[in-house]
């Protein structure tokens, strides 16, 4: 019953503010809404440019970037407050109704926010910091994800003061949510479990952002990762979206973290080789990789390991220094290359899958020999 005597009382009033309205007021309240707009544009071209200017020659960039986050919740500040002023010249009382108010106090909280939101990036200053102070690396995912986080909070932070503009109590609506928070708990099972495991891949940080990794699942570059999923780019350029509870339970291969790079394989010889021939070959195949400027000094094995089938198994083992797949191909196809010729020089044949067949010759106690290589 009060409320309605309220609006009763300010609804008389505004019917007598507008029997006292006139159009000189209108041209004037219009004329301080036009000089503000003036203002913003003249603000925000010429003033806002020079205090950036003055700000970042200041030895602490904190400001600096305070002032580009709110560049543009400034340039409608100025909008808003022409809008209130104009209004306020008017004879009608309407800035002076609880409503109005409510909106315009609900506009400047949500302009607060959206800068704290520009402010709150990856790069912001509190997080620049923080990478300096501690171990974290500069790419470390543990940024954007505590910026994701902040953000988060920010924005539930402007919308729970706004309500609170509006009087509107969000004690009762917590509770109902207690309601329905079983049904909400079942149904988020998968969303919490993504988000912890996102929490144990930033925190453990078996990878970063832009390492090459293989799972049971996946292999290629990660591009991000976010509250419930990781991104990795495959090597056909696809984008696969992996779960984190997923990802954080599987055993995960971090190529990137590679010092050096493995090659491994057996050179098939013919079993026609004599001995001596094949003791220089190893030799000097031993000596090559060993001076070979993209090969690790450190491991290199020639041996000959066993006898095979159809050859002898001689087994070539060294690490390349580099561990990028294209100049490891590279290095690969030289050592290789020079294999080949090395053979060739001491006159070692690589030996091809062949099978003989010894067939008894009728009439004769001798055996025919078929397919002999």
């Amino acid at each position: 019953m009060g409320d309605l005597k309220g609006w009763t009382s300010q609804w008389e009033r505004f019917i007598y503010s507008f029997q006292q309205f006139n159009w000189i007021d209108l041209g004037i309240a219009l004329l301080i809404f036009l000089v503000f707009l003036g203002f913003r544009k003249l603000f925000t071209k010429y003033i806002y440019k020079l205090i950036l200017s003055l700000a970042s020659k200041l030895p602490v960039e904190t400001v600096s970037k305070v002032l580009l986050a709110f560049e543009k919740p400034l340039r409608w500040f100025w909008v808003i407050i022409g809008t209130y002023l104009a209004l306020e010249y008017l004879p009608f009382t309407i800035t002076t109704t609880n409503f109005v108010q409510q909106i315009y106090k609900s506009f400047i909280v949500s302009l607060i926010g959206w800068g704290l939101f520009n402010y709150f990036t990856d790069r912001s200053n509190p997080f620049e910091k923080l990478v300096a102070r501690t171990k974290l690396d500069a790419d470390s995912m543990l940024i954007p994800f505590l910026a994701r986080i902040i953000r988060v909070l920010i924005v539930l932070l402007t919308a729970v003061t706004i309500l609170g503009i509006w009087e509107i109590q969000i004690g009762a609506f917590v509770a109902g949510l207690g309601v329905a928070g079983l049904a909400f708990s079942l149904a988020a099972q998968d969303t919490v479990a993504n988000f912890f495991g996102g929490v144990v891949i930033i925190t453990e940080k078996p990878f970063s952002k832009g390492d090459w990794i293989k799972t049971p699942s996946v292999e290629g570059t990660v591009e991000d990762i976010t509250f419930r999923s990781t991104q990795i780019r495959t090597f056909e350029d696809s984008v696969v979206t992996v779960p984190n509870s997923k990802l954080s339970n599987e055993a995960i291969i971090n190529w990137s973290k590679m010092g050096k790079r493995q090659v491994s394989f057996d050179l098939a010889i013919s079993y026609k080789t004599p001995n001596d021939k094949l003791q220089a070959a190893i030799t000097e195949i031993d000596q090559m990789l060993r001076d070979h400027q993209g090969v690790h000094p450190d491991v290199v094995m020639v041996k000959f390991r066993e006898f095979k089938d159809y050859s002898l198994g001689v087994f070539v083992y060294y690490f390349t220094k580099t561990t990028v797949w294209n100049e490891y191909l590279t290095v690969k196809q030289d050592t290789n290359l020079q294999i080949l010729e090395i053979l060739a020089r001491h006159g070692v044949e690589i030996a091809i899958p062949s099978q003989q067949v010894y067939l008894p010759e009728q009439g004769n106690d001798k055996n025919l020999v078929v397919g002999d290589n």
